[in-house]
């Protein structure tokens, strides 16, 4: 199986380095490997280029954009400035953070998963995090959900649900409609991928407010949006973060924004939503 990888990438050469040359260690390599520097003003474009005249399969692509680091929408424009670039002869799209220190095995493993179950859609590891010298789950969500900074999708999948919205809840719509349309989610416990810088450590009160909006253009409704709210309140240790996300629901809601599923699929989402919260709580 072929697979390409998109890294979209913003004022990152503290790390560039590292996740190119990770990436350069896999056991199978990328057919391409695009890397789209986002409007960075340091040197991250200068050490795209060094390894790119290393090895032949990573190409850069720069764009230009505002600074502002929104959660979502930022990301995904780089990743559809990227994805134009490329043909559609892969079997695995990939889209990576430019922070990451993948094991050598990682795609290996991707890549056999896909491979021996048809109706896996999307696979992916665990993202560990630095605390006091030692490496962490990142347990910012549930186990059976992967997390956006290391995406590999099946290109049927992809297709199907027309590619990665540019908005925040993009990491969890594509999970929600590929269940939709009948293709499996695939976590696998073996593969630890170091992130080197924490999700969320640039984002201000305007992006806190974003993922309550998310959680209401994603269909949520009102108490599943709170429930969701506490519980993320309560894993990133601050409370306080519970009210930010339902007000921004309800900004949202007043504002009337535009949703990222049809009516069928949010009707899909809730019940999906409903069966796994019982679940927890009854088994």
């Amino acid at each position: 199986m072929k697979y390409y990888t998109i890294i979209p990438a913003y004022n990152e050469e503290a790390f560039m380095a590292i996740t190119l040359q990770s990436l350069a260690e896999q056991t199978v390599l990328p057919a391409k490997a695009v890397v789209v520097n986002d409007s960075s003003t340091d040197r991250t474009a200068d050490i795209v280029h060094e390894f790119a005249q290393k090895y032949p399969w990573i190409k850069l692509v720069n764009k230009s954009s505002d600074a502002v680091h929104l959660p979502g929408s930022k990301v995904i424009q780089a990743f559809n400035a990227g994805y134009e670039t490329i043909d559609e002869d892969y079997d695995i799209i990939v889209k990576l953070d430019a922070d990451l220190i993948l094991p050598d095995n990682y795609f290996e493993t991707i890549l056999n998963t896909f491979k021996n179950n048809p109706k896996a859609g999307m696979v992916g590891g665990f993202a560990y995090i630095e605390q006091n010298g030692k490496w962490i789950l990142e347990n910012l969500t549930d186990k059976d959900h992967i997390r956006g900074a290391f995406k590999a999708y099946r290109k049927e999948c992809f297709l199907q649900m027309d590619k990665l919205r540019v908005a925040m809840g993009w990491d969890t719509v594509d999970e929600l409609l590929a269940k939709f349309y009948g293709w499996e989610v695939i976590t696998i416990d073996s593969l630890k991928v170091k992130h080197l810088k924490p999700t969320g450590a640039n984002y201000d009160k305007t992006a806190r407010y974003k993922q309550g909006a998310a959680f209401y253009t994603l269909g949520y409704g009102f108490l599943i949006t709170a429930i969701a709210s506490a519980k993320l309140a309560m894993r990133k240790g601050k409370p306080s973060l519970f009210a930010d996300y339902i007000n921004g629901y309800f900004k949202a809601k007043r504002e009337k924004k535009t949703m990222l599923v049809t009516k069928e699929q949010a009707k899909f989402i809730r019940k999906y939503r409903w069966a796994k919260m019982k679940k927890k709580v009854f088994n």
